[in-house]
């Protein structure tokens, strides 16, 4: 771990640089408050150990500095002082201080407050790996591992509102399996969500990196095209529809299928409607493409009020 160190005595600084390296830590050097806010703005520390007064700028204001700039990891603060009343011991937990240790400092005590620290730095690591992953989870579709309807909808509706600003073209796409009902009835539901996985795999291997798919419920899924005008909204829908039918499904049975799926396309490029009667344009052309023979791209070409 790489630790600074703020303090603007050379020899207080030497001996705690010393102590540290000697158990295994790196350490960048600070000659006062503002020298370490410098090298804290450039490359975040996850630990800091810094002296009480300081010229430029003292302890509390690094402090106070280093807890008001937003940084998305946590930082330990140790605080060094020769002031060892009460009062000012707490001005100095107030200002987001972690700990602290009063001069002359035991040099058992000062590896064993910085590994506290370490620890607590490893423990808020992995509290926010968990939180992450608790956030993808909940944006997550447990069986396709698509974005689920409630994830898809707030991108949509957030790209929705970013074609509004820029008067950009917003495409999207709504698509599900022919005769999936009947496939399930002939395979079971297990075969159902091996479908379902295998049309989310083609899905995802052939749109763009700014495009999003999202299982919008049972076999359907939704398609968001930012900055993408009808015409190519067509083709994309086009191709998506011509992959599925190519790819050769293999069965836990050993047997292999073609898959057909029906797309409809819905594009704003100067009206803006809410996202309701956007996807229900999308989905009007997807009943289209049904009652039409499915295996076919439908386009929604009335205007969206």
């Amino acid at each position: 771990m790489k630790i600074l160190i703020a303090e603007d005595d050379p020899d207080s600084r030497r001996l705690v640089k010393m102590r540290l390296e000697a158990a295994g830590y790196d350490v960048v050097e600070a000659e006062d408050g503002q020298m370490a806010w410098e090298l804290f703005e450039c490359e975040p520390f996850q630990l800091v150990i810094t002296d009480w007064m300081m010229p430029r700028l003292d302890g509390p204001e690094l402090i106070r500095s280093i807890r008001s700039s937003g940084q998305k990891s946590y930082t330990y603060i140790i605080m060094l002082t020769a002031i060892d009343d009460k009062p000012n011991v707490v001005i100095g937990l107030e200002s987001g201080a972690d700990e602290y240790l009063t001069k002359p400092f035991d040099k058992m005590e000062l590896i064993a407050r910085v590994a506290s620290g370490e620890r607590i730095i490893k423990l808020q690591e992995q509290l926010t790996r968990a939180n992450r992953k608790m956030e993808i989870l909940a944006m997550q579709d447990g069986l396709t591992d698509l974005l689920n309807r409630r994830a898809i909808e707030d991108y949509a509706e957030a790209e929705l509102g970013l074609a509004k600003r820029k008067g950009q073209p917003l495409s999207i796409i709504i698509l599900d399996i022919d005769h999936f009902k009947t496939f399930n009835d002939q395979y079971g539901h297990k075969g159902g969500d091996h479908l379902l996985r295998q049309l989310a795999k083609i899905l995802t291997e052939n749109l763009r990196q700014y495009d999003r798919v999202g299982r919008w419920g049972g076999d359907e899924f939704l398609l968001v095209l930012p900055g993408t005008p009808i015409l190519k909204a067509i083709t994309v829908a086009e191709r998506l529809r011509i992959k599925t039918f190519e790819a050769k499904l293999s069965l836990e049975n050993g047997k292999q299928i073609s898959m057909q799926i029906s797309l409809g396309v819905a594009c704003v490029s100067d009206h803006y409607p809410s996202l309701i009667k956007f996807v229900d344009a999308a989905d009007q052309a997807l009943y289209q493409a049904k009652q039409s023979g499915r295996n076919r791209v439908c386009c929604y070409d009335q205007q969206i009020e």
